[in-house]
């Protein structure tokens, strides 16, 4: 008997609740120790609402699920396993259907490496426009100005415009979260 790595395919925007399903099935069904693992990855991001920046938790898979299940030694799950999975509320099959394969052992190490990475860096900031794009600014002196993104600093989250000031082009920084996409 081997541990290996498969995908389920669940719900959008239910990972977790079909995550908790499905180990509450496992341990009430006496199952729990054949699917030690059962993760729904995310990294967390760092986004501004509001002029406050909040740390937010998104999907890496969104609609999938990752669980380690046990399986024999031709590498097929048990077909008692296999419905107990499938009927879980939520669930809607395992990737590669009534053959389901397993993640090859480097999809694994990326996918699980990829996790934990994440875990240990500083939130990246989402920024919805790219330089070239125009922009138009939702806050201060500015307001209601449109300009072209010159520079972009992710890690500040400071983003250079030129704007028309006299009908002169000037540059004027601003933070990413006072413009939105024109």
């Amino acid at each position: 008997m081997a541990l290996q790595w498969f995908v389920l395919r669940v719900q959008s925007n239910r990972e977790e609740e079909v995550r908790d399903n499905l180990i509450r099935v496992l341990d009430r069904e006496g199952q729990a120790e054949l699917v030690p693992n059962v993760l729904v990855p995310t990294v967390t991001v760092s986004e501004i609402h509001g002029g406050k920046r909040q740390e937010v938790e998104r999907k890496i898979y969104p609609g999938y699920v990752i669980v380690e299940v046990e399986t024999d030694e031709r590498g097929k799950v048990c077909d008692a396993l296999w419905y107990l999975i499938r009927e879980t509320s939520g669930v809607g099959d395992f990737i590669g259907g009534e053959r389901p394969w397993p993640l090859q052992p480097d999809e694994v190490a990326r996918l699980l490496g990829q996790a934990e990475e994440k875990q240990g860096e500083v939130p990246a900031l989402k920024i919805e426009f790219k330089e070239g794009d125009v922009v138009e600014i939702k806050e201060g002196p500015f307001h209601d100005m449109q300009g072209q993104v010159e520079e972009i600093n992710p890690s500040s989250g400071r983003v250079k415009v030129v704007i028309s000031v006299f009908n002169r082009p000037t540059s004027v920084e601003f933070d990413y979260w006072q413009m939105e996409p024109a």
